[in-house]
């Protein structure tokens, strides 16, 4: 299996604390199992924008967070760096659906 690490950005680490507290907790609880497997279903982890390597993944019902794939460090690691989180709705216009 793909080890893959992550880091966040400082607008990422904001824009996570003006989240809801249950969109938090479901997060954080979210990010557990994506540590363990990023590619369980509930996630829906998966890069969109393949040119730009952008990868959501689910925090929630409702909620998404953003991330960019830097690409396979060593055959079996790959690294996200996640650099935003918000709502669904706002996760559409990001990616241009709406």
């Amino acid at each position: 299996m793909v080890h893959v690490e992550s880091a966040r950005t400082k607008r990422f680490r904001q824009l996570f604390l003006s989240l809801p507290q249950r969109v938090q907790e479901t997060a954080k609880k979210n990010y557990e199992i994506w540590k363990e497997n990023p590619f369980h279903p509930s996630l829906e982890f998966k890069e969109v924008k393949p040119r730009e390597k952008i990868c959501p993944v689910r925090v929630g019902i409702g909620w998404r967070a953003l991330g960019i794939n830097l690409g396979i460090k060593k055959s079996d690691e790959e690294k996200i760096v996640w650099f935003w989180v918000g709502s669904h709705s706002e996760y559409d216009k990001i990616l241009g659906k709406n």
